[in-house]
């Protein structure tokens, strides 16, 4: 099955830059979008898998447009492009839903294998990077986060699995420190992520912090 991006970024060598990578890899770019408003109907009208979004754009910027990309039904991934990886808007778009987040620097190999990665499910963001992020923007005092869910749902043990992965540890990691086989962690981060209505990983670190079951270093 073919994998559909749009690419939404206000410069058009980047789009062209992009496009070329990803249709020598076969990916199928289905629409171009050069500001917020742009990409929003791209997804509208093409139903993409992922979509690669610039933050700063005219008009509706990128953070905006994750936002009503990922409030419609069954919406597709969203990569956010910036120039800086220590980026607040990266951040806020995390907390929407955003499932990683690329450099535009990144190398073909990368953006390739990223934009894959995203679509089979998984989280963008090795732990460590998503956590400095958190850590950088989140305030010292306690807040409800916008991603607020009952962490009361959770069993101990999953917020201690939780708690592991918002420190960082891989779920290879986290079986060591547990005595648990990897496919039993795998089982615990899902149920995590059911439970507290969340997308991924990256969502679960960012409610970890903000709820302050885990606080910065």
């Amino acid at each position: 099955m073919t994998l559909r991006v749009v690419i939404a970024d206000d410069q058009a060598l980047v789009r062209a830059g992009f496009r070329m990578i990803l249709t020598a890899d076969g990916i199928d770019v289905v629409g171009e979008a050069e500001n917020g408003a742009e990409a929003i109907e791209a997804v509208r009208r093409t139903r993409p898998d992922v979509v690669l979004m610039d933050i700063r754009m005219p008009t509706v910027d990128g953070i905006e447009a994750t936002r009503r990309i990922l409030v419609g039904d069954a919406p597709p991934r969203v990569i956010m492009l910036t120039t800086f990886d220590l980026d607040n808007y990266v951040y806020a778009a995390l907390g929407l839903g955003a499932s990683g987040f690329l450099l535009k620097d990144v190398t073909p190999e990368y953006l390739v294998a990223a934009i894959r990665i995203v679509r089979d499910g998984d989280a963008l963001l090795a732990p460590s990077i998503t956590r400095r992020l958190v850590e950088r923007f989140t305030t010292p005092e306690p807040r409800e986060s916008p991603l607020h869910r009952d962490l009361a749902a959770l069993t101990p043990r999953e917020r201690e699995v939780m708690t592991l992965v918002a420190q960082g540890l891989s779920n290879v990691e986290i079986a060591g420190r547990l005595f648990l086989s990897e496919a039993t962690v795998k089982t615990h981060v899902a149920r995590v992520l059911a439970k507290l209505g969340l997308r991924d990983r990256v969502q679960a670190v960012v409610v970890a912090y903000e709820s302050r079951l885990v606080t910065p270093s």
